[in-house]
């Protein structure tokens, strides 16, 4: 169990071109990947979010038939990641928080019948990694702040209070259903794709959402993630914060065929947005 450390814990590091373990800690990667990251990478590489996910990630389950991950898929046959060059970072400015942070790893916890998460640090000392004996002090918020993390991790915050939200409710949620964990994957990281759907007739028939925040969230990248975890809470633990119309359940379970009598209509907390396409209607 690593040792947690605060903010103002005070580390000895110092990453340069000049060191003599320059790259080492990209020839070998095990790098995961917030939606945030994506969205920054997807756009450096002009690439939409389908594209950049198939070219350059794998996904992982988090755990057993639970919400998955994304991480960066390594360079062919080999470990290293495949933005490392000679000179270091190809996409430096636009590199993920797994990157930023190290050699500190960032601890979310959140305990069983808490409702806010809480977040400590831990240092990361490995030794192919010689950035530790430089003669350089500062605390780890010191380094967040150097690192630009403190913009990822507030962008970030939505992602991993579903993934602390889902963990701390073990089984009183019970397993997500195979479509909600495709809604999960779609508006964590594949974010062009769930503009598609939230765009969708079977969408806007189902909620309400005003003009003006679907002009937001259409012409913002960020906006349209931050909407997505505000979906997820919705479908995955019925914390609703976009109205649904009115008569919508039922009139979709009539289009699936049935004439539902009053205990079949679930209601709005238990909605599963199974009926709903994945692709536009």
């Amino acid at each position: 169990v690593p040792e947690l450390l605060d903010g103002d814990h005070k580390i000895r590091f110092r990453c340069h071109k000049g060191i003599d373990c320059f790259n080492a800690c990209c020839s070998n990667i095990d790098i995961s990947l917030t939606p945030y990251d994506i969205i920054r990478l997807k756009n450096r590489l002009n690439l939409d979010s389908s594209e950049f996910l198939q070219e350059y990630t794998v996904p992982y389950e988090m755990e057993k038939d639970g919400l998955a991950g994304v991480k960066f898929k390594p360079v062919d046959d080999g470990t290293a990641c495949r933005f490392m060059t000679e000179e270091g970072c190809s996409v430096y400015e636009d590199r993920p928080t797994a990157c930023r942070y190290y050699p500190v790893g960032l601890v979310a916890m959140r305990k069983q019948d808490e409702y806010t998460d809480t977040s400590s640090y831990a240092l990361v000392e490995e030794e192919h990694c010689h950035g530790h004996r430089e003669d350089r002090e500062l605390t780890i918020d010191e380094y967040r702040q150097e690192q630009g993390l403190e913009e990822y991790d507030q962008l970030a915050r939505g992602w991993r209070q579903l993934i602390l939200k889902k963990m701390s409710s073990g089984p009183s949620i019970g397993k997500p259903s195979k479509r909600s964990r495709q809604l999960y994957f779609m508006g964590c990281y594949d974010i062009d794709r769930f503009r598609l759907f939230v765009n969708s007739e079977g969408f806007k028939q189902s909620f309400v959402v005003e003009d003006d925040e679907y002009e937001t969230i259409n012409r913002d990248d960020v906006a349209m993630m931050l909407f997505s975890f505000r979906f997820l809470l919705q479908v995955l633990f019925g914390e609703m914060s976009i109205p649904m119309r009115e008569g919508a359940v039922e009139e979709r379970v009539k289009r699936a065929g049935d004439e539902p009598s009053a205990e079949q209509i679930p209601s709005g907390s238990d909605y599963d947005p199974s009926a709903e396409p994945l692709e536009p209607a």
